[in-house]
């Protein structure tokens, strides 16, 4: 049985909608490399260098980061992917927090 989650009050939805909207072009991202993974990765041969595979990699890095940074690692992972190189263990780097870096919320050019 689920939760269901309290209805938004109408001061809230426009800013759930817009997370949605700013999630979106990430989501079509991950829906693709979801593609890839069922319908395209089972008729290759095994070949991962890394541990995440580069398209889980990508999936995490996207859900991680968003378009920008999470797209940014995920071409990055895929070019140090090739023959020569040793591979291993390559975790997505965590989040950062910004929180930490503005403490009382204030914007980086923003007023004290």
């Amino acid at each position: 049985m689920s939760v269901d989650a309290p209805p938004l009050s109408p001061a809230d939805r426009p800013v759930a909608a817009l997370s949605v909207v700013r999630r979106l072009p990430a989501l079509i991202l991950i829906g693709l490399v979801r593609g890839y993974q069922t319908f395209i990765s089972p008729l290759t041969p095994p070949s991962c260098r890394y541990y995440p595979s580069c398209s889980s990699y990508a999936v995490v890095a996207l859900q991680r980061h968003g378009l920008v940074r999470g797209g940014w690692l995920a071409v990055r992972r895929l070019g140090r992917c090739h023959p020569w190189t040793p591979g291993g263990i390559d975790d997505v780097p965590p989040a950062r927090d910004h929180t930490l870096a503005h403490p009382e919320g204030l914007h980086a050019h923003g007023a004290h």
